[in-house]
């Protein structure tokens, strides 16, 4: 089996004919491989029955760790390894722990979720990621779909959808 996959794609001039064009696919129970867009497209992830991101519950647990070690460190630091009174205060004052705490759990937070972010994207150093068309992040609005093992059937009745809803190019690639 090999690792390339046939792509049928069109351009789009507008996202709200992209969004209609998404729409009818929808009502023809088309498959949808991906769509591309140079902005953010309100709404596309509804059209596209795409669930909400986990993101924020990897923020989260990046954050309990950053609250964690903050605090366990200080801990250590100023009850074993170094106890010093000073101002007044006791070994354990939790009260002067918290803006350190509070930084540490903000960098641990933004850090992890960008490696992840980037991680799971397929974004990382290195990575060549493959493209269908230069215009699609320029100006132009893709909807691509997957014709590996489609019949010759399938891929007229894609083409069509795409000359009927308005694609202003119609081309497949090997990716």
């Amino acid at each position: 089996m090999s690792d390339h996959k046939e792509v049928l794609f069109g351009l789009y001039d507008d996202e709200e004919i992209m969004m209609d064009a998404i729409r009818v696919a929808n009502k023809e129970h088309l498959e949808i491989e991906d769509v591309f867009t140079p902005f953010p497209v309100h709404g596309l992830d509804h059209l596209l029955h795409l669930s909400e991101s986990r993101l924020h519950i990897a923020g989260f647990v990046y954050g309990a760790m950053g609250t964690l070690t903050a605090f366990l460190f200080m801990s250590w630091v100023f009850t074993r390894d170094w106890p010093i009174i000073f101002g007044g205060k006791p070994y354990w004052s939790v009260p002067a722990f918290i803006p350190i705490t509070f930084e540490l759990t903000v960098l641990f937070a933004s850090i992890g979720m960008v490696v992840s972010y980037y991680t799971v994207n397929g974004l990382a150093p290195g990575v060549e990621n493959p493209y269908l068309h230069d215009r699609i992040t320029d100006d132009k609005f893709c909807i691509a779909f997957k014709t590996n093992g489609a019949s010759s059937q399938d891929v007229g009745k894609m083409k069509d959808f795409l000359s009927r809803t308005g694609a202003s190019l119609i081309d497949s690639k090997i990716i």
